[in-house]
């Protein structure tokens, strides 16, 4: 019976990793817009910016300051997105941990380890896990738009 569980176990575990490799790409997907602006037009007007710093009539110091001052719109930009991502990630751990915690009030419920049928709970928590990976995934446009609007970028 052991053999059975773990068994089903592996193939939830193989599912839900595939399903959270989709939520990494929905991810990537609609911060698209997002990384290539960073990318392209912030680091782009960072390098012509920094290099412009460039003035023998300057110092040193007067270089290092203007050169720092170049790089701030692209250290916000980087800072918003990963602040919003860390959110967007906890909402994710939280709602995968609900999950976790009905599997396991369900694995109780049902007497698992003493005789068998976990195959309710298995298929509980891969609905649960797949509810809220959808509820997430539903959530990234939303998330991207704020994002898109904090930056000023206009598709």
């Amino acid at each position: 019976m052991d053999h059975i569980a773990a068994a089903q176990e592996r193939i939830v575990s193989e599912r839900l990793k595939r399903k959270l490799d989709e939520v990494n790409a929905a991810a990537h997907a609609h911060l698209s817009v997002v990384t290539d602006h960073v990318n392209f037009t912030l680091q782009k007007a960072y390098f012509k910016c920094a290099y412009d710093c460039f003035d023998r009539q300057k110092t040193q110091a007067e270089i290092n300051s203007c050169v720092e001052n170049c790089s701030i719109p692209v250290l916000n930009a980087n800072n918003l997105v990963e602040n919003e991502m860390g959110k967007f990630q906890e909402r994710l751990n939280r709602s995968l941990m609900v999950c976790q915690d009905k599997f396991e009030a369900a694995k109780i419920q049902q007497g698992i380890g003493g005789g068998g049928g976990g195959g309710g709970a298995m298929n509980e928590l891969e609905s649960c896990v797949d509810g809220a990976l959808k509820e997430n995934i539903q959530l990234l446009p939303h998330l991207v738009d704020r994002i898109k609007a904090s930056l000023s970028i206009n598709e």
